[in-house]
C-alpha cells in the first residue's frame, strides 16, 4: 500500500507540474506552429530522469520507496516520454544499438499509428 501511494502522490505531483509548465509554454508560444508546449515538458522530463538516474547511479542514492515516487510517479506523471529516453539511453549504454534503434523507432512510429487508428475506430462509431 506505501508503494501505492508513493506512485500516487509522485504523480500527481508531476501531473499538475506537466499541466503548469506546459500551460505556460503554451501560453508564451500560442502563435507558434510547433507544439512547444508538449516538446518542452518532454525535454525537461528527460534531463530530469538522467539527472536522478545519474546521481542515483553514481552515489547510489535512493531507495526503493524514493525511486518509486521519483521516477515512477513524478516523472511518470509528469512525462513518460523521459521513461522512454532512460530506456533507450540504458540500451545505448549496454552496447544493444540495433535493439536501441528499433525501440525508438518502433515506439515512435507505433505510437503515432496507435493514436492514428484509436481516432479511425471512434470516427467509425454513429454520433
Amino acid at each position: 500500500m506505501k508503494s501505492i501511494l508513493l506512485v500516487g502522490l509522485g504523480g500527481f505531483i508531476g501531473s499538475v507540474a506537466r499541466y503548469k509548465l506546459g500551460g505556460l509554454v503554451l501560453h508564451l508560444t500560442a502563435q507558434e506552429r510547433f507544439p512547444y508546449s508538449t516538446f518542452a515538458v518532454n525535454i525537461l522530463g528527460c534531463l530530469a530522469i538522467g539527472l536522478l538516474a545519474g546521481l542515483a547511479e553514481r552515489y547510489e542514492l535512493f531507495g526503493p520507496g524514493t525511486r518509486l515516487f521519483l521516477f515512477t510517479g513524478l516523472l511518470g506523471g509528469f512525462t513518460t516520454f523521459s521513461a522512454f529516453g532512460l530506456d533507450a539511453m540504458f540500451l545505448v549504454r549496454r552496447g544493444e544499438l540495433l535493439v536501441a534503434a528499433l525501440y525508438a523507432g518502433a515506439s515512435v512510429v507505433l505510437g503515432i499509428t496507435a493514436v492514428w487508428l484509436g481516432l479511425k475506430l471512434i470516427a467509425a462509431f454513429p454520433r
